[in-house]
């Protein structure tokens, strides 16, 4: 869950907002359908999510406040309604395209409907190991569409606080969780130890031959540490096509910084591709 809708749900326990939902578009627009903003009643007026910013978003603000202020509806009756943006030189945006945005008055009646209809779907992710950029990359895919299992076979390494869509694992042997992940989950592997990388690898390979429901195997390392990878994997009886599986080193290329944060960001917009690429081919089908 986002920290956005888990604090206007944690506002909706008390309070009054004006939920600002992308309900269709045509052409170029800053947000895809479904995207969503909340202007939060109580006379702060705050903002929670983005529908794309821009004068778009501070008329639709303005609106959004107007109907709270007017308690609940503009007409008085607490309905939602629709309102259509052509984002062209008047709103001082040059997509061409067009939005149309729906405004709903919530109160903590609502609360249960919009935990389910704004819930970001999100993608499974297997993280193995509990080191510094497995740290690092917690912190950044907590703000993705990802539901991460972090596993390490060391039951000491993860922090007291995790994003909400964390859930720490502890796995000796550690590749014993690679049987139980969720298909379609994406991998990466990074472990304190290279015989643990090894042992998860070939977790995945196997699993990935009986089931072929592993879109995305990643391992941290070197070109060298692959080419020793490919050798070992061979003498334990995988054929090119499925070593081929793997991706190492990994991150997007061009972004040759050791920190780990920027691993973290680099590995995080590789997953990103994945998903995206995955998503697009399916659109297609």
């Amino acid at each position: 869950m986002s920290v956005s809708l888990q604090r206007l749900l944690q506002h909706l326990q008390t309070g009054t907002a004006c939920l600002v939902t992308v309900e269709s578009t045509q052409g170029s627009a800053p947000r895809e359908r479904g995207a969503w903003m909340a202007v939060l009643g109580g006379g702060d007026a705050s903002v929670l999510g983005t529908i794309g910013g821009g004068h778009l978003e501070l008329e639709a603000i303005q609106l959004a406040c107007n109907l709270l202020a007017a308690g609940g509806g503009l007409n008085g009756d607490g309905d939602g309604f629709v309102r259509r943006w052509a984002l062209g030189p008047s709103l001082g945006q040059c997509c061409g395209g067009v939005v149309h945005l729906r405004f709903e008055w919530v109160n903590a009646s609502h609360r249960d409907g919009l935990r389910s209809r704004l819930l970001p779907g999100l993608h499974p992710l297997a993280l193995f190991g509990g080191g510094h950029v497995g740290h690092a990359l917690v912190n950044v895919l907590g703000t993705l569409p990802f539901a991460i299992r972090w596993i390490d076979s060391r039951d000491s390494v993860f922090p007291a606080d995790v994003p909400p869509q964390v859930a720490c694992e502890h796995s000796d042997p550690v590749e014993g969780a690679v049987h139980d992940l969720p298909a379609g989950a994406r991998v990466l592997i990074m472990s304190f130890s290279h015989a643990e990388d090894l042992n998860i690898v070939a977790a995945c390979l196997k699993r990935q031959r009986e089931r072929g429901d592993l879109p995305f195997v990643g391992l941290i390392g070197s070109a060298t540490k692959r080419a020793v990878f490919t050798s070992r994997l061979r003498q334990r009886g995988f054929e090119e096509r499925e070593i081929a599986h793997v991706t190492c080193p990994i991150g997007v290329p061009g972004i040759t910084g050791k920190e780990p944060e920027v691993i973290a960001v680099a590995v995080a917009a590789q997953l990103l591709q994945s998903v995206y690429l995955d998503s697009s081919k399916n659109s297609e089908i």
